[in-house]
This record gives C-alpha cells, structure tokens and sequence, in this order.
C-alpha cells in the first residue's frame, strides 16, 4: 500500500536530518518511547505486550526510502486521465453504487447529521480500501515503531507509536490494529491521532469500530470531513466551459500556501461563480453565484476544467493531492449517478 497517510502533507515538517536516524539501538529506543507512552496515560501491561519481542522491519525502512527518493519536488505534473482510469474504474464506480443502494438509509442519516454527502463518504471508502476489501497487513506498532526509532520522521511517528498504544489500551486487539506500512489503518485508512480525535461510534455498540462496522466507517469520515471545515450544501466542484479569450495568467494565484504548496499553486486565484461567469466561465453544474470558486485546468486550456470550492480543499485535507482529490470528487459524482 502506497504512502498516503491521512494529512500526509504535514510529514515534511517533521522531517530530520539523516544523521539522526537510528542515533539509538532499537531496544533502547523503545525504552524511551515506554517511558513516554506512561507518561500520557498508557498502562504498563499494554506497553509491556505491545514491545514484546518486537524488532525492526526492513521492508518498512525500505518503503520509507523509496518513498523520500521517489522525486515527487522536482517532477512536472503528470496528465490526470491516466491516474482516473486506474483508479475510478468501472469496479469501483459500480462497487460505490452498490454499497449507496445497501446502505441508504444509513447513509442519509449520516448526511442529515454532518451534512456530508453519503457519495464523497463512499468515494473516500472506495479509493481508501476498495471499500474494506484491502486495509493492509503491516503490524501498525512494529511498523510505527521502526519509523519513529528511523529517525527520519521521528516525531511525527513515534507520536503515532504511541497514540496506537493509547488505542490498545483501550481495549481494541493487537491483531485488530493492522494496516499500511505508514500507520493508517481501518476501512477509512485513519491514522492513530486521527482515530482517537474524531472516529465515532456511529451504531452506538460502545465500540469506534472502524474496521467491520459500516455505520462507524461512514459517522467517522463523516465525522471527519465536518472537522476540516466542509460546508453543506455546496457540491465539491463543477466541470466549466472556458473559452480561449480568458487571459489565464491574469488569473494566476499569488498566494503560497503553507502546506503542499505545488498542489494550490496550481489552482487559479479564488473569485465569486459570478465573477467567474463575467469573464465568460460557464459552470455546467448547479452553484450558487456567491459561492466563492477557483478555476483548475489539471491537463490544461485544452482539457476539461473545474470550477474547484473550499469542499474541493477539504478533500485535499485527506490526502493533498490534486490527483486523489479530483478522483474522489468524480468517483461522488459517479456513484451519486
């Protein structure tokens, strides 16, 4: 499973030099993060069990190293149409209708109440996990625990170490908490923090049962798109017919943003549907004319384009990546078909 942790974006401020990775034996290392982990709270039986035995996995190293080498800075940017067509297949397409027809009534009340339309939660749980069909098999402690000793990252991952201690302590089976080689785990691929700030138990069992639980899936991305700001009642985006006359370099965006500035960058300054419409943009979808949008031609002038809202950038907040964030937008727009 590739490296797609949720808000992977903020990996890069964690970043270390390489001459602090693995600065430690792993064994002492791990005695420190114990120390750590009972200082927030986790008990010493669970931490005791969790590090167990436990050592280094070198595939984990070296996923972690071809992820860094993979020279994502310095690529241009890579045609969209390729990565639809390998990711909103017809399979997928089909499989999201399938789960909306069965799961409608639950998925409607998920949607009154956070105000999320069921098909962008199915279309995250379609491109996550192929809904629930394929979480990953790595054992997130060990996973989490090379990472972190690595050095690389170290304070982003040992503090997901040790929020998956937190989750053990509660309860949850070791044999439970599996997942990608990153740590995120569960039908919504949420990483530990993630999972204890904003899973829910959507069936009311008792239980934030992320892995088998259809109702605790969809509360939970739910759950989770309504924190990062998505605002009801306005769609994700709409496909817009622009014509050769606008002046596209007039319209490009000066701001820089903080964090996955190659993904905004490419993004058109922001102006009203109705500006937008002035300058003979033409949405091909219904939105509102005060809605606030931006312009993102992703294969350029030539290619379909998009007027984008701030629910456009809420999917991003998933997973930054202009790639991953048009796929699920039109993979909602599929199965909402």
């Amino acid at each position: 499973m590739p490296f797609r942790p949720l808000l992977a974006a903020c990996v890069a401020l964690f970043a270390c030099v390489p001459a602090c990775a693995q600065d430690t034996s792993f064994d002492a290392y791990l005695q420190q993060v114990a120390a750590r982990a009972r200082d927030a709270g986790v008990t010493q039986s669970t931490i005791a069990s969790a590090f167990a035995g436990l050592t280094p996995n070198q595939r984990v190293i070296a996923l972690d190293g071809d992820n860094t080498s993979s020279g994502g800075a310095a690529r241009g940017f890579p045609p969209l149409a390729p990565y639809l067509e390998s990711h909103n297949t017809q399979a997928r397409i089909d499989g999201g209708r399938r789960a909306y027809q069965r799961l409608r009534p639950l998925a409607a009340q998920v949607e009154a109440r956070y105000g999320v339309p069921a098909p962008i939660l199915f279309a995250i749980w379609g491109h996550e996990t192929s809904y629930g069909a394929v979480r990953g098999n790595f054992d997130l402690v060990r996973s989490l625990a090379t990472l972190a000793w690595e050095g690389r990252r170290r304070e982003l991952f040992e503090g997901e170490l040790i929020d998956t201690l937190r989750i053990l302590d509660t309860g949850i089976p070791r044999q439970t908490m599996v997942g990608s080689w990153a740590g995120a785990f569960g039908n919504p691929q949420f990483l530990p923090s993630v999972y204890l700030r904003l899973a829910v138990d959507g069936d009311g069992d008792g239980v934030r049962d992320i892995w088998t639980s259809e109702a605790d899936t969809l509360y939970s991305i739910a759950n989770y798109f309504r924190d990062a700001g998505w605002r009801a009642g306005q769609p994700w985006g709409v496909r817009a017919y622009t014509p050769n006359t606008v002046d596209r370099a007039a319209l490009t965006t000066e701001v820089v943003a903080p964090v996955c500035p190659r993904v905004h960058v490419r993004h058109s300054q922001w102006r009203t549907v109705a500006e937008w419409r002035a300058l003979g943009v033409t949405p091909q979808g219904p939105i509102a004319d005060d809605a606030m949008v931006a312009l993102f031609e992703p294969d350029g002038p030539s290619a379909p384009g998009y007027l984008i809202t701030q629910n456009y950038r809420v999917i991003l907040e998933y997973n930054c990546s202009n790639y991953y964030a048009m796929s699920v937008g039109l993979l909602a727009d599929e199965i909402a078909r």
